[in-house]
């Protein structure tokens, strides 16, 4: 982990850091709410505002240096997935195979995805996150959302405490210089709101649907998705069983499990 906090991306991860302290100290030192409520020693909402901003970062490094699930060695995960399980599960018409990663020549299960960055093959890739300097992948996307939920709560109260802030002045000039770090503030609250809101929307909707943005986005290049429909996702299981097995099963889900929807036999 400290190798991982000192490496390529510590340059990020310590621009975040600094960046989010700088607005919060900002929002804290003009004449807010968040202000105004010390003034009067009502610090319920300045510590709550304080111990959310912790959660986001606390959460943010976590989901940073976590492993988003490397595979380490030839073996499929899971114990209860063998080869043969594995491709029991794949529709005979297609018949997609296992394959060996052309860069770390390890045996990618289905979903898996060799990372350039980290170089590495990640199980049920998503996608490699410049922000976070990490892959999301099998073992940290839940945890992805929860810290882009927990970002954006930040980012739009953030949001509403910097407007509060805004004072009245008798000339534009006098008003851009009283105001001008807290609009700088404001300005970089409001972009990384709408950034966040749309990345949250996404991942919700894909979640949903039980497809990563990598399959969303090359859909057309995937060996297993190749023989399916343009409408079709051989992974769906409806929206409430997908939602319920990614937030909801502490357990190991297998992913790679394909569902068959006009497959009926008669006889």
């Amino acid at each position: 982990m400290a190798r991982n906090m000192f490496g390529a991306g510590f340059v990020v991860r310590a621009t975040h850091t600094l960046l989010t302290w700088v607005v919060t100290l900002a929002l804290f030192l003009h004449n807010t709410d968040l202000r105004k409520c010390e003034e009067q020693g009502e610090l319920l909402l300045p510590v709550l505002f304080f111990l959310l901003v912790v959660l986001s970062v606390f959460l943010y490094f976590m989901v940073s240096l976590m492993d988003p699930g490397f595979i380490l060695t030839d073996s499929v995960k899971g114990g209860p997935c063998s080869d043969e399980d594995m491709e029991s599960m794949i529709p005979q018409s297609s018949t997609p195979r296992l394959r060996r990663c052309g860069y770390c020549l390890l045996q990618q299960p289905m979903r898996a995805k060799h990372c350039q960055t980290c170089k590495r093959c990640v199980r049920r890739f998503d996608h490699h996150c410049p922000w976070i300097e990490n892959c999301v992948g099998e073992r940290n996307h839940r945890w992805f959302i929860v810290y882009l939920l927990v970002q954006l709560l930040a980012l739009l109260w953030a949001l509403q405490i910097a407007l509060s802030g805004i004072s009245p002045s008798d000339t534009w000039g006098l008003w851009f210089r009283v105001n001008g770090f807290l609009l700088a503030a404001l300005a970089v609250v409001a972009v990384f709101s709408v950034v966040v809101l749309l990345l949250l929307g996404c991942h919700l909707y894909l979640v949903s649907i039980n497809c990563t943005t990598w399959e969303f986005m090359s859909r057309h290049r995937i060996s297993y998705l190749k023989n399916c429909g343009i409408e079709e996702n051989p992974f769906d299981r409806g929206v409430f069983c997908n939602l319920w097995d990614f937030f909801c099963i502490c357990r190991t889900v297998v992913w790679e499990q394909m569902y068959h929807k006009n497959t009926t036999n008669s006889f």
